[in-house]
């Protein structure tokens, strides 16, 4: 995808903590999940279902097994046990209800954090992870990095397939009818394109990956690692793929295999598997396990994760909201931004509009009064540290 031509809007663009008069905050209620790190988050017609994470807090009531780790000492490793909870995000009273299913049928896949999720067909579709199975579950699918002889429990990185179906409330692991799978990994991506869930780099052991898979989800067959026309971007984990086509996936940022905090931004046609690499991305911005999502208007929408190298140091959580704009917005959108950073000129005018879109054009002064008071703050703070 290339972009070329004056558009009026940049690219990219940074929403700072206060960008939300827009945003509220609610309060959750319920069986609330236990306080955990990489567990995989995922949206089925409204309702956020968490599964996996790792808690080293120890709950009792969370815990599968601790065990004094080889690989440093005096530190008790906890995982959490592998329950599935879901929240309703369509409320009409603004209540968020957490539960936690515990009445289902088949098995869940064995305790693991860092894994990803395809989201097809009202199913759930987790794929690998970093986690902890007990000597009589070792298969080819799991790549051993620790144990613990006493407890007969091993640590490593898993490459299997497992399905929750939120209709029948069931789990069941597919039988995969043939291809090349993807070798074992934690911390990767995966994006839905159609029937195909692709798969994007991640880490096994001491390796950061750069290769694309695909796994058919109607047939259960793996495409083996797909070959790329033209330049790769680097290896890499902790980043994200998503779809902002039916033909194209947008990668951006994650930790590469020197342990760099990445900025750029990649898109993938899956026609012509080619990479393109997006020039006019922020460099100071990195972002390494974050969220991305695709906006109405095709724009994606990267929010949290850190800047900093997690495995050496972790000063740098992000609350700042990022949007990269894959293309031109509609012209309503380039209207109602106008209106919204001009409206004390057309002050008179605004209230004539018709009621429907009045309350977008409000919504959009409000939006804009917040993001120039924000920038006025950071201009009289540049200007008041530069006078010392």
């Amino acid at each position: 995808m290339e972009f070329k031509g004056n558009f009026n809007l940049p690219f990219w663009k940074v929403m700072g903590p206060c960008y939300s008069c827009c945003r509220t905050m609610h309060l959750m209620e319920g069986e609330l999940p236990t306080s955990m790190s990489g567990s995989c988050g995922a949206c089925v017609h409204g309702k956020l279902y968490i599964f996996g994470g790792y808690d080293d807090k120890g709950y009792s009531n969370r815990v599968i097994f601790s065990f004094n780790s080889g690989v440093q000492q005096n530190v008790i490793f906890n995982v959490s046990l592998h329950l599935l909870y879901f929240v309703n995000l369509r409320t009409r009273d603004g209540t968020y209800v957490w539960k936690k299913i515990t009445s289902f049928e088949g098995q869940p896949p064995t305790p693991r954090d860092k894994l990803s999720c395809w989201v097809y067909k009202d199913r759930l579709i987790y794929f690998g992870g970093y986690g902890c199975r007990r000597h009589s579950e070792l298969q080819d699918c799991f790549d051993v990095h620790d144990a613990s002889w006493e407890e007969q429990m091993f640590w490593g990185w898993h490459n299997d397939v497992h399905v929750f179906d939120t209709k029948t409330q069931s789990w069941f692991q597919p039988e995969i009818q043939g291809g090349a799978p993807p070798q074992p990994r934690a911390a990767h991506t995966c994006a839905v394109l159609g029937n195909k869930g692709y798969v994007f780099g991640g880490r096994v052991l001491q390796t950061r990956m750069n290769d694309l898979h695909y796994l058919n989800l109607d047939t259960w067959t793996w495409s083996g690692r797909i070959p790329v026309t033209g330049e790769n971007p680097k290896h890499r984990s902790w980043h994200t793929l998503t779809p902002i086509a039916d033909d194209k996936l947008f990668l951006f940022g994650g930790l590469s295999a020197d342990n760099i905090p990445l900025s750029d931004g990649w898109i993938h046609n899956v026609i012509t598997n080619c990479w393109k690499q997006l020039t006019h991305l922020p460099k100071t911005r990195p972002r390494l396990w974050h969220t991305a999502c695709l906006g109405k208007e095709n724009e994606i929408m990267v929010f949290g994760g850190s800047k900093d190298d997690l495995l050496s140091l972790d000063t740098g959580h992000c609350n700042d909201l990022l949007i990269f704009q894959t293309q031109p917005y509609s012209l309503l959108r380039s209207c109602l931004d106008c209106i919204g950073k001009n409206a004390i000129i057309l002050e008179r005018q605004i209230s004539l509009l018709p009621p429907k879109l009045l309350q977008q054009v409000l919504k959009k002064i409000t939006f804009w009064t917040a993001a120039n008071h924000r920038e006025e703050q950071r201009a009289q703070k540049e200007e008041s540290e530069n006078k010392y």
